[in-house]
């Protein structure tokens, strides 16, 4: 009795993901064509198949639609082998932090139902239609607040600690250059590739001395 109950959910849930994947789609792809004032939510609905009532027990606006409805939920197993303890230096982020977050990440793509022809749609919706750029801007920061808390939990750290706002904000430019890579057009190389590529490059820079004397400033040629 308690498996099928759990079945169930699982298939209203898939099949709800699914309507939610249909109404983005169809959103975006009209975006892309008309702009986001060239069609009604009658008109999505039509196309999607769907009742206007459906349509808004899923979104508040077209907009919304657009943007989409990407989980926020982490997979519970990726979330336990990420927040183990690790062994550090009070008062500072741990030697295993980067590692944690590199495989971390990968556990949440490979757990993610969103595929690359749906963020393909909302690049193209958003080239058509620039204002969803600020939705999108706002979003990222909401993302990147709640990744610096993340990060400052497993490290038992304040979110406003400087090495957990650092740790946050470049692995986080990491992470959005590789999915710029991975989601293109051109793109045949997996995320996993990428990633490590990018996460090489930039520690070779960070591994780099850093001079703090002041510039001497030029003199002027006689």
């Amino acid at each position: 009795m308690e498996n099928s109950a759990i079945n169930d959910g699982g298939l209203r849930e898939r099949k709800r993901a699914q309507t939610r994947a249909a109404i983005s789609a169809v959103a975006r792809s009209l975006t892309a064509q008309h702009g986001l004032n060239g069609f009604t939510v009658e008109e999505a609905c039509e196309q999607a198949g769907i009742s206007r009532r459906t349509f808004f027990n899923y979104f508040h606006t077209k907009e919304d639609a657009v943007i989409g409805s990407f989980s926020d939920e982490l997979p519970e197993e990726a979330l336990e082998t990420f927040n183990r303890n690790p062994a550090r230096a009070i008062g500072t982020i741990s030697d295993s932090l980067l590692s944690a977050l590199r495989h971390f990440t990968l556990a949440v793509l490979e757990r993610s139902t969103v595929s690359p022809s749906e963020i393909r749609q909302l690049i193209a919706a958003v080239t058509a239609e620039p204002q969803l750029l600020g939705r999108l801007t706002r979003e990222g920061e909401v993302r990147e607040r709640q990744f610096a808390e993340l990060i400052a939990a497993r490290e038992g750290l304040p979110a406003d600690h400087i090495e957990v706002i650092m740790a946050a904000a470049v692995f986080g430019a990491v992470t959005k250059k590789t999915s710029k890579q991975f989601f293109s057009e051109e793109n045949t190389e997996p995320y996993r590739k990428l990633l490590d590529q990018n996460l090489d490059a930039a520690r070779a820079l960070f591994a780099q001395p850093l001079d703090t004397n002041p510039v001497e400033p030029l003199k002027d040629q006689p």
